[in-house]
């Protein structure tokens, strides 16, 4: 055999480990993602046969009860609501915000990338850690207790790198030749952020949104911490108002022993999913109307 042909046959060897290789790896994560889906699929039949029959209008509009057949979700539900409005007041804003300031106006030193490491890092700490430094600035600091507005607070700090991050990936996919051609035109910097970057990147930032506040509506850890009450029999009529969310709610059923409180979490969790799915699905809309909408 030739030297040429010595190391075809190697080439041709390698070759053929890379595909066998990759196809492992292909069904290692197909096998990964199918696990994922049979957990999530069998965890929502469990809990529709459990709760569905509970589900009803008497449900939703009764307060809860230690009697089971009387409990309902109302304040909890009134609570998540008005927790997730303010705290989408505030997130949003200030997340898109300082992801424009950072990705299109902010220098390129030292201090910027301290701040752009802190934020990433940041996204990652544990729940209960905002809970703690909520419960130390908003509850006492503060002095706003175990209110509304200090648990929007303390979810908008969870929340905020998450809508940062992803608002920058969003801006850095808008091509550099846009911001050119904007400022050879003759735009302002602001101009061309806001009528020409901003845009095309809704959709991403809009994505990034979606996620920030379906963690925030399925945490509770958190708002235990700075006082959210573990019973309520009445709505939050405001900022400054007590309250509980339907996580919360939920946890207080399931840890209870007689089993009709085990259909009651159920339907409380059918509920939670429901605002959820609704609340996503609206902010997907945005986004596939703004991907219309691109001229790029």
């Amino acid at each position: 055999m030739s030297a040429a042909e010595g190391t075809l046959s190697r080439n041709s060897g390698r070759v053929a480990l890379r595909r066998n290789m990759g196809r492992v790896f292909y069904g290692v994560c197909l096998a990964a993602t199918l696990s994922g889906i049979l957990a999530l699929a069998v965890l929502l039949i469990t809990v529709a046969s459990d709760g569905l029959g509970r589900v009803s209008w008497d449900f939703i509009d009764s307060f809860p009860s230690r009697f089971p057949e009387r409990a309902g979700i109302k304040g909890a539900l009134w609570g998540s609501i008005w927790m997730m409005a303010f705290t989408a007041v505030i997130a949003i804003p200030l997340g898109v915000g300082a992801a424009i300031y950072l990705e299109e106006f902010a220098r390129r030193n030292w201090v910027t990338r301290v701040i752009e490491t802190n934020i990433n890092n940041l996204a990652g700490v544990p729940s209960i850690i905002y809970g703690l430094l909520g419960l130390t600035v908003f509850v006492r600091l503060m002095s706003l207790g175990g209110s509304v507005i200090a648990g929007s607070l303390t979810m908008s700090l969870l929340v905020l790198p998450i809508i940062i991050v992803a608002s920058r990936e969003g801006l850095r996919s808008v091509p550099p030749s846009i911001r050119e051609a904007s400022l050879g035109l003759g735009a302002s910097q602001w101009q061309t952020v806001w009528s020409q970057v901003l845009p095309p990147a809704l959709p991403t930032i809009l994505t990034g949104i979606i996620l920030a506040l379906s963690r925030a509506i399925g945490e509770s850890a958190p708002l235990i911490v700075i006082g959210a009450t573990l019973f309520l029999a009445f709505t939050p009529d405001g900022p400054n108002s007590q309250f509980t969310v339907l996580p919360i709610q939920i946890f207080n059923w399931a840890s209870r022993p007689q089993p009709e409180f085990q259909t009651t979490a159920a339907a409380g969790i059918i509920v939670l999913l429901t605002v959820l799915l609704t609340m996503n699905a609206l902010a997907i809309g945005l986004r596939l109307y703004f991907e219309g909408k691109r001229k790029w």
